[in-house]
């Protein structure tokens, strides 16, 4: 009953904010993937849901701004009425940067925007995918044009696969953008048994603007690596050079 009742609750505040707004917008965090953002109610009025799926470079916060003003050009602009003739368009979105947008397949909705099945009753939706530019971009960002693959998309892999490690599925990292554009990792610590710090440099060194909060298990899906990182005890650490393979405890330094 508890569940009829909060699912109905969902459903009225999903209606009242496209009655409002024209759309209502869902934000995603939690176990072991990315955030991400999606729409439900732009199938109506504009033909297809969006969603920007990762984008750490962004807080959740910022997924939602940029969802918002990707639907404001869209709906300003005549040319952008009909989802087909979005992919070849740029929509600028000052000041987070310029962004494309990509048919979504069938297996990507399915996995991430299960509220719009939900709201709409239907087995198959079109959305498309928000693409933040090259200065903007960060590793776990997919290419959805593509069926869902652990392969292709190693950091969204526990949306399907069963969760390996021995910590808690929504262990966190603290990270900066070095590291979430693909530098190596070369400094892991573990102040708690849930938190980890793993940055691609000198810890301390790096600004604070830089630095974001983001899932372990996407570090660890992209990076095998970094295994070793979950067996450290609380409170210990370990370190490597730029081009080392070998990882090292702190306070023990290369003979």
């Amino acid at each position: 009953m508890k569940n009829d009742i909060e699912r109905e609750e969902a459903l009225n505040e999903i209606r009242k904010n496209i009655a409002e707004r024209g759309y209502h917008t869902y934000g995603v965090v939690g176990d072991a993937c990315p955030h991400y953002g999606y729409t439900i109610g732009l199938t109506e009025s504009l033909g297809a849901e969006l969603v920007l799926a990762g984008g750490y470079f962004y807080l959740l916060d910022e997924v939602s701004e940029i969802i918002d003003g990707v639907v404001g050009k869209l709906r300003q602009d005549r040319k952008l009425r009909q989802p087909a003739s979005w992919e070849s368009k740029r929509i600028k979105c000052a000041p987070k940067g310029t962004f494309s947008l990509r048919r979504v397949h069938m297996t990507w909705a399915k996995a991430l925007m299960l509220g719009v099945f939900d709201y709409y009753q239907v087995k198959k939706i079109q959305a498309y995918q928000i693409v933040p530019d090259k200065a903007h971009w960060t590793i776990e960002i997919p290419d959805m044009t593509k069926p869902w693959s652990p392969k292709l998309a190693p950091a969204w892999r526990w949306l399907q696969e069963e969760w390996t490690y021995p910590v808690p599925i929504d262990s966190v990292a603290l990270s900066d953008l070095g590291a979430l554009r693909g530098r190596r990792i070369t400094e892991v610590m573990r102040w708690e048994k849930d938190q980890w710090e793993m940055f691609a440099g000198a810890g301390p060194d790096i600004p604070e603007e830089e630095r974001r909060v983001v899932m372990l298990g996407s570090l660890l899906a992209a990076d095998e690596s970094l295994r070793p990182a979950v067996d450290l005890r609380v409170e210990t650490g370990l370190w490597r050079g730029k081009d080392e393979s070998e990882w090292h405890p702190w306070g023990k330094r290369r003979r």
